[in-house]
This record gives structure tokens, C-alpha cells and sequence, in this order.
């Protein structure tokens, strides 16, 4: 068992941070916690860190109740997203400080910063200061710092949130090779879509102090439970039931929206009696797709994402027009959280 959250609620002044969370991380998961601002996240990583005190609800770690319990405690290591160095520490000895107060033999804290450094990929820089590094390494002498005392949970506040997107990238793939290494059971915050799905064996989606839905990246993405995570998670376009190329096409909702990706907007140069006119206005070249944007004859407008192939085999220009149809949608009742 790794962590159990049952019924968890938390209150600042009249701002309900966090209301009713139920949860399971598993044991050795690497798991995210994907939301807004505001959606409760980062309130519900310091309740399980200890760092705030939920006014109901338990809190489980490693199968013990930790609801109460102290932060030095629980056996938890925390990261935050700016890092929180000791400026006038070395590399080793920001990463040793967690076994030194632990009064930890000097030949073995010796040993397990060594082994960090190699972790981590630092050899040779452990007599830097953090002044002397960028931010991609000084993230990575925070994550050693967190797993020097050899953590049963590891707790990551937006870890990449300062970081440039190719760094944060690169880190974002580092990391998954870290805990396929060390196995820890880890959650950390993002309100990152793409990292989010890249990193994480599960994704908890959190919105207004709870959660939405809890699945793999393919479940979260595939099978939406709500119009709010369909729209939160990748992009998607809004279209009212009423609209032309439902009729057209057949789909049928009593919901008065519906919710269409535009990967799953089939685009021809011919009609074929079940799809709907459309003029391009816009090409966008994205690299390895093509992004068009569409105007219906009712007035919609829409955004559809061709594969380089297909665009090619197309050969679509701006104010040409086309003949689109719906490959996959989705709709749902009315969800005011949006």
C-alpha cells in the first residue's frame, strides 16, 4: 500500500481548498495530480506531506494513519519547484543534509551521496555551489537532496515549473527513468497536460477542490468522465448539438454541446452525402502535423489536425474549400465547472 486519502477536506477562511478527496496511490506508482490553479492540487500534496493539517479525513501512508503526524515523521521526501537549496552549501552537502541531522555514520553518508551524484547524473560537480549550475541541475541536486534518506514517498511540487520547455523536457524524461531506477512511490503537481501524460503511470485530474477522474494518460484522454477533463486534457472543440456537421453526419445528442478533437475531424476534397462544407482559413505547420482551421457555412468554426500525409496527399491551401466530417465525438450534461 502506498497512500490512501479517505474524505479529505480542507478550509482556508471561507475558500474550500479541498472537499471529499478519496484516493489510492499504489505502492512503487509514479502518479500526477493535474488540475487549474486553484483546482486543490498543491493543497492536497501538503496535506499527504504534512506540510498543512486537513480539517476531516485520513490520511494513509505505507499503511499507517499519518494524519496527524509530524512532517519529519511520515518518511517523506518533498521537492519544491524552486528548489530551496542551501546557497552556501556544496552539491554533496545539500545532499548529505538530510542524513547529517540524522546523525548517520560520515563514511556511509559519504557513500550514499556518491551514489546520488551518479544517480542523477552530477558526478563530478558535487563541489559546486547551487549559484554555479542551471536550472535543470539544480533541480536534480534537489531531487538527490529528497531521496538521500531513502523515502518511502516522494512528493514533487510542480518540480518543472521554472525551467525552460527544452530543459523541462528533458527533465520531464529524466525523471521517468529515475523512478523506473529507484521505484518510490511518487505524486507530483503539474497543471501541465503534456508532462502530465508523458511522466505519470496515472493521472488524478482535479478541478474546484476535487476530483474529476482518476486513469492512465490513454483512459484520461480517451474516455473522459466529464466535459471539464475532455476540455482541460488536450485540445478539443466545442460545438453546439445543433450544428450542421452532427446533422449531417448522423450523431445524435440530447446534451446541448458536443465536444469534437480536431485529430477526430476527417477532412476530404469531395462530398460524399454525410459530410459538411467548410472553408480553410488558416494553415499552421506544427512539424510533425498540420493544424487547419475551418469555417462551417452555419458559422461555426473549427480547428482539425492533419497528419503530414494526409495534408500532403490533400494539398490544401488557405480559402480553398473542403468537406469535413466528425470520425469521433462526445458529449455530456451540462457541467458548470467548466
Amino acid at each position: 500500500m502506498g497512500i490512501v486519502v479517505e474524505k479529505i477536506c480542507k478550509k482556508f477562511g471561507n475558500f474550500q481548498a479541498v472537499q471529499d478527496v478519496n484516493l489510492e496511490v499504489k505502492s512503487g506508482c509514479l502518479v500526477a495530480l493535474l488540475g487549474p490553479s486553484g483546482s486543490g492540487k498543491s493543497t492536497l500534496l501538503r496535506l499527504i506531506a504534512g506540510l498543512e493539517i486537513p480539517d476531516s479525513g485520513k490520511i494513509i501512508l505505507t499503511g499507517k494513519d499519518a494524519t496527524y503526524q509530524s512532517v519529519q515523521d511520515r518518511n517523506i521526501g518533498f521537492v519544491f519547484q524552486h528548489y530551496a537549496l542551501f546557497k552556501h552549501l556544496t552539491v554533496r552537502e545539500n545532499i548529505a543534509f538530510g542524513l547529517e541531522i540524522r546523525n548517520l555514520p560520515r563514511k556511509k553518508i559519504k557513500g550514499r551521496v556518491e551514489e546520488l551524484l551518479e544517480l542523477v547524473q552530477l558526478t563530478g560537480l558535487g563541489d559546486r555551489y547551487p549559484s554555479q549550475l542551471s536550472g535543470g541541475q539544480r533541480q536534480r541536486v534537489a531531487l538527490a537532496r529528497a531521496l538521500a534518506v531513502e523515502p518511502k514517498v516522494l512528493l514533487l511540487d510542480e518540480p518543472f515549473g521554472a525551467l525552460d520547455a527544452k530543459v523541462r523536457k528533458d527533465l520531464r524524461a529524466w525523471l521517468r527513468r529515475l523512478h523506473d531506477e529507484v521505484h518510490v512511490t511518487t505524486v507530483f503537481v503539474t497543471h501541465d497536460q503534456e508532462e502530465a501524460m508523458e511522466v505519470a503511470d496515472e493521472i488524478v485530474v482535479m478541478n474546484k477542490g476535487k476530483v474529476e477522474q482518476v486513469g492512465t494518460p490513454a483512459e484520461i484522454y480517451d474516455h473522459p468522465a466529464s466535459a471539464f477533463v475532455m476540455s482541460f486534457i488536450g485540445p478539443v472543440n466545442v460545438l453546439p448539438s445543433s450544428a450542421k456537421i452532427f446533422q449531417s453526419s448522423g450523431f445524435d445528442s440530447a446534451n446541448p454541446e458536443i465536444f469534437l478533437r480536431p485529430q477526430d475531424i476527417l477532412v476530404e476534397r469531395v462530398a460524399n452525402g454525410t459530410t459538411t462544407p467548410a472553408l480553410i482559413r488558416r494553415v499552421i505547420h506544427l512539424g510533425w502535423e498540420i493544424q487547419v482551421e475551418l469555417a462551417l457555412d452555419d458559422g461555426q468554426t473549427m480547428t482539425a489536425h492533419l497528419t503530414r500525409e494526409k495534408f500532403d496527399e490533400l494539398k490544401l491551401e488557405p480559402q480553398e474549400r473542403v468537406f469535413v466530417k466528425p470520425k469521433d465525438a462526445k458529449s455530456f450534461p451540462l457541467d458548470y465547472s467548466i
